[in-house]
């Protein structure tokens, strides 16, 4: 299925600029990616309806799979976007050495936080939406004590009576309530003590104690209980549910320590269990990462039997045949009529909307493409990544240099085919004994 040819709509100068430098980057532009989406309808749908279904109470877990620079993070970003519009509340992080699933020298907590960081809502889009969340929660409460004739804390105890039975539910529910003294007091210090506990930026429970009077902190051994508090505690604030994605998963697959990846794979599993039985409610999870991420039997999920056997796909979409109501979603390769789609919004972006403006006329973007397919065969469709970038770069000579003919720069025009350093063969296994569970040395053999 292919993305209609429609031109998008004038761009303001400013979302232009942010959209072109982005692109130049090879990273994912923060907004206006509606602008160039093409291709991937039937994928798009699919994760529509699982967003549909955390939106009603239920859950979800995807894993979208993508060749390096397929385009697993543009689509992360349009499934937040989707979410949002579904009132979802959304976040999402890079996996990387420090930030973890599981761990024991801080580097889980370190993955909550940038979470919370990074949590976002229809109308804060940007991120730092907790403060606007619990404040909504209180706020909700405030008027149904209002329509009902009791008192907000009342209300509030009632709906946070339900959290107390989770796993750090009670001190959870404790420091939601000490947000409400704070607001009804004016104490604009317990308020901002309360969010900073939200966020996991409590290093000691001696610390936490002290500000609001709780014995636990958000650690290492507790990230998705309280991701699931949160997920909860959004619902109780009026939102549809919480979407996490979390990005660069190959992280995971390149820890040398095999008692740590284990680790953080036993928490993968955890996370697939609760959302595939259903055990929790209002959240989802998307996960990216590469084939070899996925199917290495030696390194990557696969070697953990149990999430083989659940994320195993359908023996039966073979010979061109697909499945996209699995746990794992793989990228479909763009059509050729999708890449010249893309090249025509990438000229119409760069000119801010205005066909008058264009750089370049539809025979050059015929041209591109043969020079791409010339230089490095299909792979500029499985990962487009480079083409663009490169495509971005032509505009940028053309509109700096007025004299300049597009079929003159053409074959100066390098593209090379994406490859990803951190694919390499590994080497063998380290010594685990010399490693601790971050992959850190311990000790020495003489």
């Amino acid at each position: 299925m292919t993305t209609p040819a429609q031109k998008p709509v004038r761009l303001r100068r400013r979302d232009r600029d942010a959209i072109l430098s982005s692109l130049r980057s090879g990273v994912v532009p923060h907004v206006g990616f509606q602008h160039i989406q093409v291709g991937r309808a039937a994928e798009v749908s699919a994760m529509s309806q699982e967003i549909a279904r955390i939106a009603d109470g239920g859950s979800a877990v995807r894993f979208v799979i993508g060749d390096y620079g397929a385009g697993k993070t543009f689509f992360l970003s349009l499934v937040c976007s989707i979410a949002a519009e579904r009132k979802l509340v959304t976040t999402s992080a890079d996996l990387s050495p420090d930030r973890r699933l599981h761990a024991s020298g801080g580097q889980a907590r370190s993955l909550y936080a940038e979470l919370m960081r990074n949590i976002a809502t229809r109308s804060t889009p940007d991120g730092n939406a907790l403060p606007s969340i619990v404040e909504r929660f209180v706020t909700s409460a405030i008027q149904e004590a209002g329509a009902t004739g009791g008192s907000p804390a009342t209300v509030i105890a009632a709906r946070l009576e339900q959290l107390s039975e989770s796993v750090g539910g009670y001190d959870f529910a404790q420091v939601i309530a000490a947000y409400w003294r704070g607001h009804d007091t004016g104490n604009e210090q317990l308020k901002s003590d309360a969010v900073r506990w939200l966020r996991g930026e409590f290093t000691t429970r001696t610390d936490a104690r002290a500000a609001l009077g709780v014995r636990s902190i958000v650690d290492d051994a507790t990230v998705y209980d309280h991701l699931k508090l949160i997920a909860r505690f959004v619902r109780l604030a009026g939102f549809s549910g919480l979407l996490v994605c979390l990005d660069e998963m190959v992280n995971l697959y390149k820890l040398a320590h095999t008692g740590a990846r284990k680790s953080n794979y036993e928490q993968v599993l955890r996370i697939v269990n609760d959302c595939l039985q259903g055990t929790v409610e209002g959240l989802g999870f998307c996960f990216g990462g590469t084939p070899e991420m996925l199917m290495d039997t030696r390194r990557g999920l696969y070697s953990y039997e149990a999430l083989r056997s659940r994320l195993a796909e359908n023996s039966f979409a073979v010979g061109g045949l697909v499945d996209h109501s699995g746990p794992v979603l793989r990228l479909a390769n763009l059509t050729p009529e999708d890449m010249h789609v893309l090249l025509e919004r990438l000229r119409h972006v760069y000119a801010a909307g205005d066909e008058s403006a264009y750089l370049v006329p539809d025979e050059a973007l015929t041209a591109f493409m043969e020079h791409c397919a010339s230089r490095i065969g299909d792979a500029y469709f499985r990962t487009p990544r480079n083409t663009i970038k490169e495509f971005v770069n032509l505009l940028a000579v053309l509109e700096q240099n007025p004299g300049a003919d597009w079929r003159q720069l053409l074959g100066k025009v390098s593209i090379d085919t994406e490859y990803n350093r951190d694919l390499e063969p590994l080497s063998d296994e380290p010594d685990d004994q010399n490693l601790d569970d971050t992959g850190a040395l311990t000790s020495l053999r003489l």
